[in-house]
């Protein structure tokens, strides 16, 4: 039987559930997730679990904050002046924005208030500091038969 492997390119169905139970991702409606293991494009504590499974295995898994999106930074939550913004924009709680950065990539930043004055900013991820459940199921290894 087909074993993932480091290198490997994989499918998996997965469910990512918060403590309180409720999913915050699946793929039941969608296609199975492919990834390359080891490739870093998907949260440390998946590609560990799935490292070693067989075709066709399921589990369930517990993946603290640092396997995940990484603990809450308070510093990447910032109160900027309402003025900052277009006039002509209507900011919502919840509406997302890229700030650029000097070096790489933009980052995403949320609105997580609006007053008259002032907008908060968080820069973490919503999923930052939060102990997740998956459950994975390995359907594939495109690049092995077994």
């Amino acid at each position: 039987m087909a074993q993932a492997e480091a290198g490997d390119r994989v499918k998996i169905n997965f469910t990512g559930k918060l403590e309180d139970g409720s999913v915050f991702a699946n793929t039941a409606d969608s296609e199975p997730l492919e990834f390359q293991l080891g490739e870093g494009r998907i949260i440390p504590g998946v590609e560990k679990a799935v490292e070693g499974m067989n075709v066709g295995e399921s589990k369930t898994v517990k993946v603290p904050p640092e396997q995940a999106y990484g603990r809450r930074l308070d510093e990447l939550v910032e109160e900027v002046g309402r003025d900052k913004f277009p006039k002509d924009i209507e900011l919502q709680v919840g509406q997302k924005f890229d700030v650029p950065q000097q070096e790489g990539q933009p980052m995403v930043v949320r609105v997580v208030d609006v007053s008259e004055q002032t907008v908060t900013l968080d820069g973490n991820h919503p999923l930052a500091g939060r102990d997740l459940t998956f459950e994975l199921e390995l359907i594939e290894i495109p690049s092995k038969s077994g």
